[in-house]
């Protein structure tokens, strides 16, 4: 269900910034300029919370709160009251009459989002014409460990990718970082002392700059209650110790939903280009798996007639990888893609072993594969 904020405010100025600052949030801004037209709108469009101006002409926000209060179908809708600095203590004087919260003008978007998030629940835009994050794109992340091994373990295990990862060694400084900062994604040591772990996962999800944002719990594997109080909790993920960190970076992109098939396909002038890495492991081969089919699809609605498939820096060929390469190829027969295969003479000798990959043929070089493709298919049939 899409929440629905009522402002009555007689500035224009006020009903910008409510719109601007819910701008990012899946809730619907419903305006009115007095009370006698809040009063209107309330009635008719039954808002989750108003927003409510004390001073405006025509009926002020006192007189439509007190009719708000009367009306048995709209006493129940929580008011905010927006006052000047002077008007404070007015504020507490009307509160009787059935105030949830006040703000005093001018004040920070940042505030009003808060205290309205305390009321409804804010849930970002994920949808919609956004556009997907990649996994070359910059993130930031937030880790809370009070052993600087591990966080020098994830900065260095992770600085081939373009994400910032902050490191801080308690809960304080955690809170004066995400006070200033909203990470992607933060992890949190589960042996801080006194349960603190959990204790900062309650303080981040009571924010609503934070609700939203994917939390992992860092523990040693043999605590297995911890890490089943963690996951009762809510914690999006358990990441155990000792760090497996091409596991931690796959389970990363996948809780920010990050696209990572840039790191396996593009697209090079008039040529499809899938490379594998040279550590091709199961989680590799899935992901390509799920993006192959799709990004094929892609090339050839580009007009793009021709494919390599470079396995070149791979060490060594499994029975996995074959699968994969079989599985690509005839994806390219499929959609009418002529391809290449490029390799290094062990990938190349290993293919030999194999009845069904025998008959393999490798290039040693992108550019040979390119060149041999080229001439094909300007060759006459």
């Amino acid at each position: 269900m899409r929440y629905k904020v009522l402002t009555v405010d007689d500035s224009k100025t006020v009903r910008i910034i409510v719109r601007k600052a819910f701008k990012p949030y899946d809730v619907e801004i419903i305006e009115a300029a007095n009370g006698v037209e809040g009063l209107a709108m309330a009635g008719k469009e039954q808002p989750d919370v108003i927003l409510l101006d004390i001073t405006m002409p025509v009926m002020d926000g006192v007189e439509m709160l007190t009719k708000l209060k009367s009306d048995p179908e709209l006493k129940g809708i929580p008011v905010i009251m927006l006052t000047a600095e002077g008007g404070r203590d007015n504020v507490l004087k009307i509160a009787k009459i059935g105030v949830r919260d006040y703000i005093v003008k001018p004040f920070k978007e940042e505030l009003l989002v808060e205290k309205v998030g305390r009321i409804i629940d804010l849930k970002p835009i994920t949808d919609g014409p956004t556009k997907t994050k990649s996994i070359l794109d910059p993130c930031s992340l937030l880790v809370v460990e009070d052993k600087p091994a591990i966080i020098q373990q994830i900065q260095e295990g992770l600085k081939h990718t373009p994400w910032k990862i902050h490191g801080v060694g308690a809960t304080g400084e955690a809170i004066d970082f995400l006070s200033k900062n909203t990470p992607d994604l933060i992890m949190i040591s589960l042996s801080l002392p006194e349960e603190a772990a959990f204790t900062l996962f309650r303080l981040i999800r009571a924010s609503v700059k934070t609700k939203y944002t994917p939390i992992f719990g860092l523990c040693v594997k043999t605590e297995t209650n911890t890490q089943q109080m963690a996951q009762q909790v809510g914690f999006t993920s358990i990441v155990t110790k000792p760090l497996d960190v091409p596991d931690l970076e796959a389970k990363v992109a996948k809780a920010m939903n990050l696209d990572t098939s840039r790191r396996y396909f593009a697209i090079e002038g008039e040529f499809f280009v899938m490379k594998l890495p040279e550590s091709t492991t199961t989680v590799v081969i899935n992901e390509v798996s799920n993006y192959l089919k799709p990004k094929v699809s892609e090339a050839v609605d580009s007009g793009i007639c021709k494919a390599i498939i470079d396995v070149k820096e791979v060490k060594s060929l499994n029975m996995n990888i074959i699968k994969l390469l079989f599985h690509t190829m005839q994806t390219c027969r499929e959609l009418a893609l002529q391809f290449a295969l490029v390799g290094n003479e062990t990938i190349s000798a290993e293919c030999k072993g194999f009845e069904d990959t025998r008959n393999w043929s490798f290039f040693s070089s992108v550019d040979d594969a390119k060149a041999s493709l080229t001439k094909a298919v300007a060759a006459p049939a």
